[in-house]
């Protein structure tokens, strides 16, 4: 009986020291230390956003033509009221120096005819006073009062027609006018269709045709950017919003919803969105913006700081995680009851405590109870 013992004691060691040296090794792992700190819930555009200009005008010509001048070039800055384009106009200007010179004449005309009407009422008002003394004959009183009228009457018609050529010259000046192509606005020239000699026709009704001059006032910037429709019930304006741009790369930029469209666009039938407008608050000063980069924006509906977080990227199905034991050298799954949430954090309401550490990368292969240790 007591070698049947001890043979079987022997043979447990066996076994142990055989389970021992042939158990799997432990896997190497990377961990995360949970900790506080801010987590937001976001809204983020559904595809690429567009940084656009508040006000882009493509100016045409009024009026057919043949280029005279281009008074600009692409990427000129330019104030309000300046003169982009000029079209050959010699013919108005010409009517216009007509007009000039016949106005000067009825003006002469009428000062000339105006003087001789004041000086006929003087007569009248003598012949009327000599009349009344019985100095003077009332066929000769008449005769004055009748010729004050008729020099009055040459005065107005003198005057009208004065101003007859003060209208004419203000119409040719609406059609010098109409040759210059001015910015109706200060900003950017981007674009210039038309050289020197061209002829060019302003745009039929229904028919787009390239603008003349492409101008963007560049000193007012937003980003448009398409979010899910699943996502507009929860946006508002005026939420803040954090911008991205590919053209500057790990650098962010504060903003406000500032539009949010009243009605879905169907562009893809399988992924409606609506448009978001977002201000640059306030616009960078640090960084040239162009318009047409391309922009993210992330809208941050809810946000809590100073709470527990973990890496979105961690959690398993059901809102578990894998945390390491050290006196085991284990992973052990544990159950999370979690707040907000993005891409990036999750917040950690209940099963962690702060500087507990976690499995942060699930593509090792370890799970629930196995044996790990931690990459150096």
């Amino acid at each position: 009986m007591k070698k049947l013992l001890t043979f079987l004691l022997l043979l447990i060691l066996a076994g142990m020291a055989f389970y021992w040296f042939n158990r799997p090794k432990p896997i190497e792992v990377s961990l995360t230390t949970v900790e506080t700190g801010v987590v937001e819930q976001l809204a983020a555009n559904s595809r690429a956003g567009t940084v656009r200009a508040c006000r882009r005008s493509r100016l045409s010509m009024p009026q057919g033509g043949r280029v005279e001048r281009l008074l600009v070039d692409e990427g000129d800055h330019v104030e309000q009221g300046q003169a982009l384009l000029e079209l050959w106009n010699r013919d108005i200007k010409a009517r216009m120096d007509e007009v000039a010179a016949t106005l000067k004449a009825r003006e002469i005309h009428a000062s000339a005819l105006c003087d001789t009407a004041a000086l006929a009422q003087r007569e009248a008002r003598r012949t009327e006073s000599l009349a009344r003394e019985r100095l003077a004959s009332d066929e000769l009183l008449d005769q004055r009062q009748t010729e004050s009228r008729r020099a009055a009457l040459a005065c107005e018609e003198a005057q009208a027609l004065t101003e007859q050529a003060e209208a004419t010259l203000r119409l040719h000046q609406v059609l010098l006018d109409e040759t210059l192509l001015k910015a109706p606005f200060a900003g950017v020239v981007a674009e210039i269709n038309g050289e020197v000699g061209e002829y060019v026709t302003p745009s039929p009704p229904g028919v787009p045709t390239p603008p003349a001059v492409d101008l963007i006032d560049d000193s007012c910037l937003y980003v448009r950017a398409p979010i899910d429709e699943v996502e507009a019930a929860r946006l508002a304006v005026d939420q803040p919003v954090r911008i991205t741009l590919d053209a500057f790369r790990g650098q962010s930029f504060a903003g406000e919803v500032s539009r949010i469209a009243p009605f879905v666009s169907e562009l893809e039938k399988q992924a409606r969105t609506v448009d978001v407008d977002v201000r640059f608050t306030p616009p960078p000063t640090d960084a040239h913006l162009l318009v047409g980069y391309s922009a993210d924006i992330e809208v941050i509906i809810q946000q809590h700081a100073d709470v527990l977080r973990v890496p979105t990227e961690t959690l398993l199905q059901n809102n578990r995680v894998l945390r390491y034991d050290d006196d085991s050298g284990t992973l052990q799954a544990v159950q999370l009851k979690t707040g907000l949430g993005n891409w990036t954090w999750t917040e950690v309401v209940e099963g962690l405590e702060a500087g507990d550490r976690i499995l942060l990368s699930l593509d090792s292969g370890a799970g629930d109870g196995a044996r790990v240790v931690p990459a150096s």
